[in-house]
């Protein structure tokens, strides 16, 4: 559209969205692993798989997002928030953020002793999806499926890139395998920069790796009410064990 001068009006440019009021039926779960992968006498002793589960909306990812741009604004240049990484003065304002939203979090854990491990059942494209269906059982049993329509698996990447195809048929079909048919299900890969869940995800499961492999319950302390379920795979019974 242009005006009596051939130039183009401000309405010709901008296209008008109308507002959506549908209420979100999607159930996320944001996935962050802690350990390595190394079952020699060299690796960590223990793996950690923690699921952070939420409905839209995020309410902790505005705050955390302000809070970056203050860290940015007194000097610090910090593209994300990552428990192992950042500074303690860092760590405490971002668990404030998480306490004082804790009510809308749920987390699962599932901890493995690795050395404990049969042999059989370390190769990744295994293991990963093994602890992954663990962790979603305890989800899905607590959390009614006339709820949600989709449900989101986020991780921030794969441990092995070389089997990523063979670890996420494992992840795949561990989902339909649990879902009903009705439930739609989609697993992401998205850097964790780019996603509040990912990060608040990465300070739970730090949280659980710390208390677990260096017996520091400091920060456990913080995130244990939202914890539903937390053990170590090899205590439970023989129905429930990884091997």
């Amino acid at each position: 559209m242009t005006d009596g001068t051939g130039q183009v009006t401000a309405e010709s440019t901008i296209t008008t969205v109308p507002a959506v009021s549908v209420v979100s039926r999607c159930l996320y779960v944001f996935l962050d692993e802690g350990g390595n992968l190394d079952f020699s006498s060299k690796g960590t002793r223990f793996f950690t798989l923690s699921a952070v589960t939420q409905r839209r909306p995020f309410l902790m990812d505005s705050r955390l997002h302000e809070l970056r741009l203050d860290l940015l604004e007194s000097g610090l240049d910090l593209p994300r928030f990552h428990a192992a990484e950042d500074r303690q003065v860092v760590r405490n304002r971002v668990f404030q953020i998480i306490q004082s939203e804790i009510a809308a979090l749920r987390l699962d854990t599932i901890v493995v002793e690795k050395a404990k491990t049969n042999s059989t059942l370390q190769p990744v494209e295994y293991f990963y999806p093994r602890l992954l269906g663990h962790v979603l059982r305890q989800i899905l049993a607590a959390v009614p499926s006339s709820g949600y329509d989709e449900v989101l698996v986020i991780t921030d990447s794969l441990p092995v890139n070389s089997k990523r195809k063979a670890i996420e048929k494992g992840i795949k079909l561990t989902l339909a395998n649990m879902l009903p048919s009705e439930v739609k299900y989609r697993v992401l890969h998205h850097p964790s920069y780019s996603s509040m869940g990912l990060q608040v995800a990465d300070y739970c499961n730090w949280a659980v790796f710390r208390k677990w492999e260096s017996a520091d319950p400091r920060s456990y302390a913080l995130i244990q009410p939202a914890l539903q379920t937390e053990f170590e795979i090899h205590e439970r019974a023989k129905n429930d064990r990884l091997d």
